[in-house]
């Protein structure tokens, strides 16, 4: 049990760090085509490339292949429909801020998560309040310029961490009842359909648009959803919830490195100070010692 603990801790520290990297291949898919476009593109790509290799698993695999049921697929959907809202809130947002602003709040989630618990029965510490306050002046020194504005692409970013908690529940719910990988397949057709109508009824698409964003639709395709979303399904079918959204809201940290590294982002000390607080409640809303019911 200890040795799938750690399988499974070992998997989400590699999806945060390719979640992390993918930020700045999201950030220049968009210099050729809209958000929503970017996002079905990407996630087309990722069903595309699992379904030969849950083909050939399963025609491997000698035990008997059951057939799809209504739960899988209703869990599937469920989870698309969250991975759809979050991940285009977030891909709009990188037009109007930037990747490490949008990596840390981002992973805001890793709070929201034990606090939307509290709506299913879960008991809530005293880490859980004292990180959220952390957090929460963290991402004033981060986000609020002068005169107290907020830039737009924060607060979509902010809105989409509420999204993503969701879906790290909604994950840790149905991976543990259902095939991961099935799971990984439906939610990710859900969510390119979901994208590709609003891109046809908002955006305007041209083929040589597409082209050009290649390199970042292949980049955010093949690793930041394929691989990357896949993981997090099979990482969380052997963990808890909350301790999985520890480990994925690294993906900050790697963020703002990629940012730095590939982007030349920088921040003022403030901005820097307020990533480390915004980290520091992140870590302690998981970490502090929980006392035994």
């Amino acid at each position: 049990m200890r040795s799938h603990a750690l399988r499974a801790d070992l998997l989400m520290l590699l999806t945060a760090m390719i979640w992390g990297s993918a930020f700045v291949a999201q950030r220049l898919g968009m210099d050729a085509i809209g958000p929503f476009l970017y996002s079905g593109l990407r996630f087309a790509l990722a069903a595309l490339i699992l379904l030969p290799v849950l083909h050939l698993l399963e025609g491997r695999s000698s035990a008997p292949v059951a057939p799809l049921n209504r739960q899988l697929l209703r869990g599937g959907v469920l989870m698309g429909l969250a991975l759809a809202l979050g991940i285009n809130l977030q891909q709009v947002g990188l037009l109007f801020t930037s990747v490490t602003n949008s990596g840390f709040i981002t992973g805001l989630y890793v709070i929201i998560v034990p606090l939307l618990g509290l709506f299913i029965g879960h008991k809530t510490g005293l880490g859980i309040w004292l990180g959220a306050c952390l957090a929460v002046v963290g991402m004033f020194l981060l986000s609020v310029g002068e005169g107290f504005t907020v830039a737009s692409g924060d607060w979509l970013q902010l809105a989409g961490a509420f999204v993503w908690g969701v879906h790290v529940l909604l994950v840790g719910f149905f991976a543990g009842r259902h095939d991961p990988l099935r799971l990984a397949l439906v939610q990710f057709i859900t969510c390119a359909v979901i994208s590709l109508v609003l891109a046809v009824i908002f955006e305007e698409i041209q083929l040589q648009s597409i082209i050009a964003a290649g390199p970042a639709i292949l980049y955010g395709g093949i690793f930041g959803v394929a691989v990357g979303f896949t993981l997090q399904v099979v990482a969380q079918k052997d963990a808890i919830a909350s301790h999985a959204a520890i480990i994925l809201s690294l993906e900050a940290v790697f963020a703002a490195i990629a940012g730095a590294w590939l982007l030349g982002e920088s921040l003022e000390l403030r901005g820097y100070f307020g990533c480390a607080l915004m980290f520091t409640g992140m870590l302690l809303a998981q970490l502090w010692p929980k006392k035994i019911a």
